[in-house]
C-alpha cells in the first residue's frame, strides 16, 4: 500500500514512534492523518506541530474507539490504515499486581481488538484496509524485567496473526511492529530490557514501517538482528532459554 491520498489513524501519536510515523505519512502525501493520545494537551500540541488532526481518547475504551472510527469515516471517507500503537511499559513478574496485569492486557491486546472490531466491517466491505499493531521484540523473545509486558506483547502478535489468516483473503493487510530499544519515553535503560542491539531513533522506525507497508510484509523489524534471534529460538528453545538466563544474570550483575 502506498500512503498517497490515504486516510490513517495512529494511536499513541503525540510522541515517539506514533508522531514520527504521522510525520512520515504526511510527507508521503496522506490525505488525512489523525493522531490519538490520552493527554489532550500533548496531542493538541503534537497535532499543531504536524499539521494534522488530533484526538484525545483512552484506547482501552471500546466506545471511544468505535466513535473515533465512525466520525473519521463520516468526516473523511474510508479509513485506509489504522496504526494501533499506544502502549506502556511495566515491571515485575508473576508477582506484579492484578491491576498492572490488567492494564497491560487492555493496552496491548484489547485496544487492538477494539480497533480491528471497529475497522474491519467497512474495510472488508470494500475489500481493502491495513491494520498495524505495535508489539515489541519482547513479544517474540522476552523482556526479562517484565512478565506482564512480555506476555501481552506476545498475545498482540498472535492476534495479528489471527486477523491476517482470517481476513487476508478479504483484502486486509496486517503488520506487526516489533522493535528493540527506541529513543522514546519508553526506551529501555538496561541490557536485560531488550536494548541489546542499540537504541534507534523513532524516525528510523517510521521509515521501516513505511517500507513494510509498501511491501505488505507482516513483521516490521527495525532491528534486523531480531529475526536471527527468533530463528535461533525456534531451532533450539532450550539453548535459547539458557542464553536468556545468562543474559538475565549479566543484567543483574551476578
Amino acid at each position: 500500500m502506498e500512503l498517497e491520498d490515504r486516510v490513517a489513524i495512529i494511536t499513541g501519536g503525540a510522541g515517539g514512534i506514533g508522531s514520527a510515523t504521522a510525520k512520515k505519512f504526511l510527507e508521503l502525501g496522506a490525505r488525512e492523518v489523525t493522531i490519538v493520545d490520552l493527554d489532550a494537551d500533548q496531542v493538541s500540541r503534537a497535532a499543531k506541530e504536524l499539521g494534522c488532526r488530533g484526538v484525545a481518547i483512552d484506547v482501552t475504551d471500546e466506545t471511544a474507539i468505535a466513535t473515533l472510527v465512525e466520525e473519521t469515516i463520516e468526516r473523511s471517507g474510508p479509513i485506509d490504515l489504522f496504526f494501533s500503537n499506544a502502549g506502556a511499559s511495566a515491571g515485575g513478574g508473576v508477582d506484579a499486581s492484578n491491576a498492572d496485569w490488567q492494564l497491560q492486557w487492555e493496552l496491548h491486546v484489547m485496544a487492538h481488538v477494539y480497533a480491528a472490531r471497529a475497522c474491519l466491517p467497512s474495510m472488508t466491505a470494500r475489500g481493502e484496509g491495513y491494520l498495524i499493531q505495535t508489539a515489541s521484540a519482547a513479544g517474540l523473545l522476552a523482556a526479562i524485567g517484565s512478565a506482564p509486558y512480555s506476555v501481552t506483547k506476545a498475545a498482540c502478535i498472535k492476534l495479528a496473526e489471527w486477523i491476517s489468516i482470517n481476513h487476508g483473503d478479504d483484502g486486509i493487510r496486517v503488520s506487526v511492529l516489533a522493535p528493540q530499544g527506541v529513543n522514546t519515553a519508553m526506551a529501555p535503560r538496561q541490557l536485560g530490557d531488550g536494548g541489546t542491539d542499540g537504541i534507534i531513533e523513532a524516525s528510523t522506525v517510521a521509515d521501516a514501517i513505511v517500507d513494510t507497508v509498501r511491501q505488505e510484509r507482516f513483521f516490521v523489524l527495525p532491528h534486523p538482528e531480531v529475526a536471527t534471534y527468533v530463528q535461533r529460538k525456534a531451532e533450539d528453545p532450550d539453548r535459547w532459554l539458557t542464553g536468556m538466563r545468562r543474559l538475565r544474570a549479566r543484567s543483574l550483575g551476578d
